[in-house]
């Protein structure tokens, strides 16, 4: 990365950071994708559960990647500042904490799924596919998280390039397992959608074999020497880190859980439902991977600058990622409302889930637009090291404001699950209102 001057110059700079970014981030939601959608073509059943798995699973994962991120506003400002010889000291000891992260996240799920198996009440096949994908996808936590934190090391240092390639790699290889593992190939089983989770588990390992291959031969990355003399954990630094990570990943789950909630509440409605639900979700998290990279995007040229002591370029970089947000979501939303039918043909041939599917698709449409005002909005606080209030207006906007209203419109009002797709637009609206005012506040202390 470098200064610039014009708006022409950031435009540019902008978009070699977030080009990117996207790639690599579709390829790291595709792995979601594609086990949903392989899974459905295994057959209903097998939809649902691996459906159901993925929405408890992906809001504690992505949060806990969230607290990782954290990472990449720290070293963003050092390296604006010039202060590279700190650099190394902060990724080692992320190192440590992602580890303590890993196996904490394993113990919570545990739990957690030994709570929820007794409510859900699911069909025998539907509860076996749940259980044992996350237990199959649970053996790759380890390698991903260390994987995150090169990740956001790389990316800190403007070479989002670099992760791109590592993650693009990866999804090849997903897909080919899952073939192997579903649908049984080449002497391999068919397992179903569980082998969606072992397919998934393999790939994690694969990528952390690759990032730190990038690590060890290519410069600069190479001159940091990350591998080199571990110095012993410094709690001092974890608590330093993680007052940035925590919020971030704290709000990424508030975001991202609601929708687990949701989902959860609408296994109700049985089978179909579920299954239309989900594969909706799954499609919308796909092309939410738009405005989260400018969000990320954000993050690093927002952190740079002001590293570099140069807060109006930072508000101009929040200026141009929010334009081009907005701009991006509805243009993705007209895409997605014309199509629907198209898509829901992708996850199943089931005509009752194929109808319900593209009737949630409308509504998809709405939280597309919102999202896009919304996350350029996050990642210019988070560039910020802004993340305590943003935290706490997560908390208000989906679980005070968006969890309740679909509820009463879902149970009292007898909207049933589109109720509760209208709390989720109602929740994300809401959030991107109180960011709005929040981001005008900071930008003025500056």
């Amino acid at each position: 990365m470098k200064r610039t001057y014009t708006y022409k110059q950031k435009t540019l700079q902008f978009f070699t950071v977030l080009m990117p970014i996207f790639i690599t981030q579709l390829s790291i939601i595709s792995i979601g994708f594609f086990d949903t959608i392989m899974s459905g073509h295994a057959g209903e059943q097998e939809l649902a559960g691996v459906a159901i798995a993925t929405n408890l699973f992906f809001p504690f994962f992505n949060s806990s990647l969230g607290i990782i991120s954290g990472l990449t506003p720290s070293i963003a400002h050092l390296y604006g500042a010039g202060k590279k010889e700190k650099i190394r000291f902060i990724v080692q000891q992320g190192f440590y904490w992602a580890l303590c992260l890993a196996f904490f996240f394993i113990a919570a799920g545990i739990l957690l799924v030994n709570i929820l198996i007794p409510v859900l009440n699911l069909e025998i096949r539907v509860n076996y596919v749940f259980t044992h994908f996350l237990i199959a996808i649970a053996f790759g936590i380890f390698p991903i998280f260390l994987s995150a934190v090169l990740r956001n090391f790389i990316d800190a240092l403007g070479f989002t390039k670099l992760t791109m390639c590592i993650t693009m790699c990866t999804v090849p290889i997903n897909i080919f397992l899952n073939y192997l593992f579903i649908f049984g190939s080449w002497g391999f089983p068919a397992m179903g959608g569980i082998g969606a989770g072992i397919g998934s588990a393999i790939t994690y390992y694969i990528n952390l074999l690759l990032n730190v291959l990038v690590i060890i031969t290519v410069k600069p990355f190479r001159h940091y020497l990350i591998f080199k003399n571990f110095p012993r954990p410094s709690f001092a630094e974890w608590k330093k880190q993680l007052s940035v990570g925590i919020p971030i990943g704290s709000t990424i789950f508030c975001e991202q859980s609601i929708f687990g909630a949701v989902g959860l509440l609408m296994t109700v409605y049985g089978t179909v439902v579920i299954a239309a639900h989900q594969s909706a979700l799954n499609f919308t998290t796909m092309v939410y991977m738009i405005p989260l990279s400018i969000s990320m995007a954000l993050t690093i040229l927002v952190g740079y600058e002001l590293g570099a002591g140069r807060p109006a370029d930072a508000k101009k970089y929040s200026r141009l990622g929010r334009l081009l947000s907005f701009v991006f979501a509805a243009s993705i939303a007209a895409i997605l409302i014309n199509f629907r039918t198209e898509i829901s043909s992708l996850y199943t041939t089931d005509v009752h889930v194929k109808y319900l599917l593209s009737v949630f698709l409308i509504y998809a449409v709405c939280m597309q637009v919102t999202d896009g005002i919304n996350a350029p909005l996050q990642g210019t606080l988070r560039g910020y090291k802004d993340v305590k209030i943003t935290f706490y207006l997560a908390v208000l906007s989906y679980w005070l404001i968006g969890l309740p209203f679909g509820w009463l419109l879902a149970v009292p009002f007898a909207f049933g699950p589109y109720g509760y797709w209208l709390g989720l637009i109602a929740g994300l609206l809401s959030g991107a209102v109180l960011l709005a005012f929040r981001l005008k506040k900071v930008e003025k202390e500056y």
